[in-house]
């Protein structure tokens, strides 16, 4: 008989105890080594087929006898773990006759897995043995192709010197360095060597030249033009509501919206057809990617809607995509990243490639969240497509802001301009300056009947106070003004709350709570005045209460408000001034209509409640913001408006001379010549333009509406030139070419001339008393000032 040292049988069952940490040890190597082994083998062979999923790439690629080393001692590794295991087993066997019959089944358990864990810890070093054994032939292999390859092709493979591409042999010196810093290189097929980056480069990107042993058939082969198609005006909305999807609060309310707005736009849309006649207009395909609305950009609107959040900008998003829509255009709408990246084609990595493919679309309509986010994620392609976007401002942007080096050399740099794009690109709410498009939105159009019902129907003694959250009601002095009003008028509020009426209501005024849209419009057409307090800036509601019969009371403010003083304007990409809450109804509208009053003059509001109440208005709006105007006008800039072609006529210098300018017969101001043998093309028409000397310290913007007129940016290149001022008899004592955004202009004191180095820097917007500006003036036709007579 076998006798065994207990001293021995303590050490086996303290090793039997401690099995089952090491059996978990061993079994997360083994784990380990897997993923290991998956994601090498996965790099090094997704880096050389397309085929494979972009996003199992490696940052380095496993090669050479590094990768071998490796495995070899993995395995060796493994093989030791299992000789140990081996050992420890046997050990314990041959200790277990001498155990109790109680803890037979003890012994069992731990025995039994162990058994098992050794098979499989068995199996896993064989496998690992034989991927060493196949990844050693397939490297080399893969090393024998690669040095025949370059053998044959080395000197075909070198950054070549080449005048017309002088970024070449940097871009390869980067890819060299930087090739694995964005899967996006390898899922174009870049792998580490001088010919895929040049192949890269040549194909892909455009930095160098396209290598002559390369089949070029692919490379040069351009897309397959599709056959345009003639855009033809819709009525019917239902598959528009269906393009613009669901989910959130915010797309509920503009596809409610658009529904509710379904016949307007197909009256809008048959008179309008009338109006144009045989025009031939091509289908444009259109991606509409609202940024703000994505998760990535907070969507802060959507939880908002239904608390009586701020919704002008989904009003004017909704009026968008319908007249887009109704004008025949096909469409793509997007509110996520995820559907963006799908849409433009964007290659999986981390934005630094270009787009997969040539862009699919001819205008991309998007805000500021989306402008980001698509140079983020399209790379190169971001510059060579971005002629075609247009973004929606809100509040505009001044090219002094927009312009990059300039708006970083000059202080006015912000979170929200510095985009170098065509200043005509970013499309307004309302028409704050002409540097910008105004887009605009739409009011519900009254018929006769309903105005005739409106009028019999108003209470002369009732307002409305524009303000849904109770934040608004906070204004300091709000309750000295709304006491003098509620001594001739019952006030109407529609302020939201959950349980409790909000703390910041006066007790006399009557709270309805949030109103759905068409109970807001009826609540309208029986108050008589619609009163702001100043907050917030230029919204849709003073338009919707003017068009149903009320008058619009608003704040003047003295300072007026600006990015220098105001903290809601700091930041934004405009210096412009605002002289009352709401400058569109008070400079286009006026009078009886909008009356802008100082709240802090106690006698001067009183007097204007009491001559408001017994003035009558009719229900107002301005043509522009009917859907028939906001057809009309995107109509023209779709048709019209191309900021991809280059145009001579914006380089410095172009018209230095010659130009087919006269002096008008008052001699005050010059005319584009009638008889003028070269007519450029340009729209607006070049026939329209008229150009005047600024009074000093006068904006443009400012010195062409003294004259009834409206700055046009665009007719600033016929302008820029020494020419221009001496036919003004301005005679220039030196001419000097500079970048800012004030000029072409006449310095003061003295007659030295300044034009215009940059022409995105061109400006109707701002003013010094230093200079005397040269502003190009065109006609606009009426109710449309967006639009000059001939140019629709």
């Amino acid at each position: 008989m076998i006798t065994v040292n207990p001293d021995g049988k303590i050490m086996v069952r303290r090793c039997l105890v401690t099995l089952r940490p090491f059996r978990l040890f061993v079994l997360g190597i083994g784990f380990f080594t897997l993923c290991f082994l998956m994601t090498s083998l996965g790099g090094q062979f997704s880096a050389r087929r397309l085929g494979d999923s972009p996003f199992t790439i490696r940052t380095e690629v496993l090669g050479g006898p590094e990768s071998r080393g490796v495995l070899r001692k993995m395995s060796d590794l493994l093989e030791l773990m299992v000789k140990r295991m081996d050992m420890l087993a046997r050990l314990e066997n041959s200790s277990e006759p001498h155990r109790v019959t109680s803890d037979t089944h003890l012994a069992a358990d731990r025995l039994s897995p162990g058994a098992g864990l050794m098979e499989r810890i068995q199996a896993i070093a064989q496998n690992v043995s034989d991927i060493a054994m196949k990844v050693d032939q397939i490297l080399r292999h893969s090393l024998l192709l690669h040095s025949k390859v370059s053998e044959g092709q080395r000197d075909q493979c070198e950054a070549p010197s080449d005048p017309k591409f002088p970024d070449c042999s940097g871009k390869v010196e980067w890819m060299r360095a930087r090739w694995t810093s964005d899967p996006c290189y390898a899922f174009f097929g870049v792998d580490g060597t001088e010919c895929s980056f040049l192949i890269y480069l040549s194909e892909v990107e455009w930095f160098c030249p396209l290598l002559p042993w390369r089949n070029q058939t692919r490379a040069q082969k351009a897309p397959k033009t599709l056959p345009r198609v003639q855009a033809v005006f819709r009525s019917n909305l239902s598959h528009l509501l269906e393009l613009m999807g669901s989910g959130k609060e915010s797309l509920i309310f503009m596809k409610k919206r658009a529904k509710r707005l379904t016949s307007q736009w197909a009256t809008a849309a048959r008179r309008l057809a009338r109006k144009l006649g045989d025009i031939q207009r091509d289908q444009k395909q259109i991606l509409v990617h609202i940024g703000f609305l994505t998760e990535e950009s907070g969507d802060v609107f959507s939880p908002r809607v239904l608390k009586g959040g701020p919704l002008g900008e989904m009003v004017q998003w909704a009026d968008i995509l319908a007249a887009l829509y109704v004008l025949g255009h096909s469409l793509r709408v997007t509110v996520s990243l995820k559907e963006l990246q799908s849409n433009l084609g964007v290659p999986p990595g981390r934005g630094n490639c270009p787009l997969t493919m040539p862009l699919p679309f001819d205008l991309i309509y998007t805000d500021y969240h989306g402008l980001q986010q698509m140079k983020q994620h399209m790379g190169l392609s971001f510059k060579k497509y971005r002629c075609r976007i247009r973004v929606i401002d809100t509040f505009g942007t001044e090219p002094a802001y927009n312009h990059e080096e300039y708006a970083t050399l000059h202080g006015y740099r912000t979170n929200w301009g510095y985009w170098n794009l065509n200043p005509k690109q970013f499309m307004t709410m309302f028409p704050h300056t002409p540097d910008n498009s105004f887009m605009g939105f739409v009011s519900e159009e009254l018929n006769e009947t309903e105005k005739q019902l409106i009028k019999g129907g108003k209470a002369s003694n009732m307002a409305v106070v524009y303000g849904k959250e109770a934040s608004i009601w906070k204004l300091q002095g709000k309750e000295k003004f709304l006491a003098i009003l509620n001594k001739y008028m019952e006030i109407h509020g529609t302020v939201y709350y959950e349980s409790q009426r909000p703390p910041e209501v006066p007790a006399f005024v009557k709270n309805h709570g949030l109103l759905p849209q068409p109970e807001f419009q009826q609540l309208l057409r029986k108050a008589k005045l619609f009163i702001g307090f100043g907050f917030p800036y230029e919204g849709p509601a003073p338009l919707e209460a003017i068009a149903n019969g009320c008058v619009f009371l608003q704040s003047r403010f003295s300072p007026p408000h600006s990015s220098l003083n105001h903290e809601f304007f700091r930041g934004k990409p405009t210096s412009r001034e605002v002289f009352s809450q709401h400058p569109y109804a008070e400079n286009f509208i006026g009078k009886p209509h909008v009356w802008t009053v100082d709240y802090n003059n106690s006698e001067e509001f009183e007097a204007a409640v009491k001559a408001i109440m017994k003035t009558q208005v009719e229900p107002y709006l301005p043509y522009e913001y009917t859907c028939e105007g906001m057809l009309e006008r995107v109509h023209a800039y779709i048709q019209h408006q191309d900021f991809c072609a280059v145009s001579g006529s914006t380089l410095p210098g172009a018209h230095t001379s010659h130009n087919p300018f006269v002096l008008a017969p008052n001699a005050t101001h010059l005319e584009w010549a009638r008889n003028a043998s070269l007519v450029p093309r340009a729209w607006p028409p070049t026939h329209s333009l008229r150009a005047w000397l600024a009074a000093p310290g006068r904006a443009c913007t400012d010195a062409c509406l003294d004259h009834g007129l409206i700055c046009e940016p665009s007719f600033f290149p016929f302008l820029n030139s020494r020419d221009a001022f001496l036919k003004l008899q301005v005679p220039c004592d030196s001419t000097e070419w500079e970048m800012h955004h004030l000029y072409p202009a006449l310095a003061q004191p003295g007659q030295e001339c300044y034009l215009q180095k940059e022409p995105l820097l061109f400006s109707c917007a701002g003013a010094s008393t230093k200079y005397q500006r040269l502003c190009p003036c065109r006609d606009f036709r009426k109710g449309q000032v967006a639009l000059c007579q001939g140019c629709l």
